[in-house]
This record gives C-alpha cells, sequence and structure tokens, in this order.
C-alpha cells in the first residue's frame, strides 16, 4: 500500500484539522490552487464557514483534541468525500514562560492543544486511513534547541516529533507516511502579541539568521510538498522551515 492513491473524481483528499489559522489557511489555499480536494475541520463554525465558502470547499466543526471528535470527523468525511489521502494537524498554542511561572492549569492546556491534538489526530488517522496516506504534524524549532521560557511549549512540541517518529515506524507496513515540520517564529494571530512591539519584533527578527519571521506561506509550502505522493519515500522526518533558526547561527 502507498499514499498514490488520486482519491475520487481523481483528485486527491486532504483533511485539515485546525484550518483556520493562518498557516492552515495558507495550506488550504494551496491545495485548492492545484486542484486537490480539502475539507477544513476546527472548532469555530465561523470562520470555517467564511474560509471554505470562499474556496468552495467543505467544512466540519470539531475539536481536534478529543480523540473521539477527531476520529467521528475522519470517518465522516471518509464516509462523505471517499479515502483520505493526506491529514495535516495544525492544531496549536504559543506559551513564553519560565517553567517556574507556569502553572499546571497552563501546563496541561499547552500539553493537551500540542500534543494532545497531535495523538488524536495521528489515532484517527491510522484507524481511517486504509489505504495508505501522508500525516503531516506541526512542532518548532523550540522543540530542538534551548530557548528561554519555552519549556511548556518545547516539551510539548518536542513530544510531536518522538510521536511521528514512532508512528512512521508503526504504520509504515499500511502505507502511512508521518513527518513533522518545525517551522521558527511565523507572522499569525498567535505569534502578535509576541512580536506587537518594533523592539520585540526586531529583537524575534534578529534570532533568525535569515534575518526575518517567517510567513505563513512559508510552512504550507513545505507541509504541500509532505502530502504530495511524490514524496513516497519520504517518512519520520522533520522538516525545519525556520529561517536557520534550529540549526545555523550567524555571525551576527
Amino acid at each position: 500500500m502507498s499514499d498514490s492513491s488520486d482519491g475520487v473524481h481523481g483528485r486527491r483528499l486532504t483533511v485539515l484539522f485546525g484550518a483556520s489559522g493562518g498557516i492552515g489557511q495558507a495550506t488550504a489555499r494551496r491545495l485548492t490552487a492545484r486542484g486537490d480536494r480539502v475539507v477544513l475541520v476546527g472548532r469555530d463554525a465561523a470562520r470555517l464557514t467564511g474560509l471554505g465558502e470562499e474556496l468552495g470547499v467543505p467544512t466540519q466543526v470539531a475539536d481536534g483534541c478529543e480523540p473521539d471528535q477527531a476520529l467521528a470527523c475522519l470517518e465522516a468525511v471518509a464516509s462523505q468525500h471517499g479515502p483520505v489521502d493526506g491529514v495535516v494537524n495544525l492544531i496549536g498554542s504559543i506559551l513564553l514562560k519560565p517553567a517556574h511561572r507556569t502553572s499546571l492549569a497552563e501546563w496541561d492546556e499547552v500539553v493537551r492543544t500540542n500534543l494532545g491534538s497531535a495523538f488524536a489526530v495521528v489515532r484517527a488517522a491510522a484507524t481511517t486511513m486504509r489505504k495508505g496516506g501522508s500525516v503531516v504534524l506541526l512542532s518548532t524549532a523550540a522543540a530542538r534547541i534551548g530557548l528561554a521560557n519555552h519549556e511548556a511549549i518545547a516539551a510539548a512540541k518536542a513530544g510531536v516529533i518522538g510521536l511521528a517518529r514512532s508512528a512512521a515506524a508503526s504504520y509504515a507496513g499500511r502505507g502511512i507516511r508521518v513527518n513533522v515540520v518545525a517551522p521558527g517564529l511565523v507572522k499569525t494571530g498567535l505569534s502578535a502579541p509576541i512580536v506587537a512591539s518594533e523592539a520585540s519584533r526586531k529583537a524575534s527578527e534578529g534570532m533568525h539568521p535569515l534575518g526575518r519571521l517567517g510567513e505563513p506561506e512559508d510552512v504550507a509550502s513545505a507541509i504541500v510538498w509532505l502530502l504530495g505522493a511524490e514524496q513516497g519515500w519520504v517518512t519520520g522526518q522533520v522538516l525545519g522551515v525556520d529561517g536557520g533558526l534550529g540549526t545555523v547561527r550567524s555571525r551576527g
């Protein structure tokens, strides 16, 4: 088995969890622009409906952090639209606090939102993608290097990498590929408070050797690449799309 299925009507079908965020919207637009079928999933019905109407694609309201809801969603999509070829988890959050200032409630929420959603989506995909396919999860450059005040989010996103590599091994025999995109700081609604002032924006840009923050399209391009059947020999990988933050030290 492999993810070479073209789906019904000759077009591949991808389900995007957390589709209404900045990276989710960019990914949906890229996929539809190349002729793929897309189903948008999220908790905010109004935002989903607006994007769905813009792109002419169906939507599903579900909380991807809840395993039962994630599974029911993928089962409904497969029943209504045919076999699913790709699944992407775009659900996430940002918390920048040192460990001693992070409450247990905040810790639980960060883990639930970032790692819990990834597990729920992988579990649902492995249950429903019977003809193989591609699963893409999102981590962060902060999971691979030490950045101050990132304890909770770095731990949760490092867990995503471990989850993806184990799942890639578990489901390789069924033709399910599992990969990760690890961005740096990307200009989205989530990151807006971090770069609200000119000083904080410049400091954040300076942390990235390429000298700028990421655009949602930068990350979407990598996600779409990993989803493609042409990448049928790529699994268990972590693709850094981070302006060099995770691996490069510029001379400054």
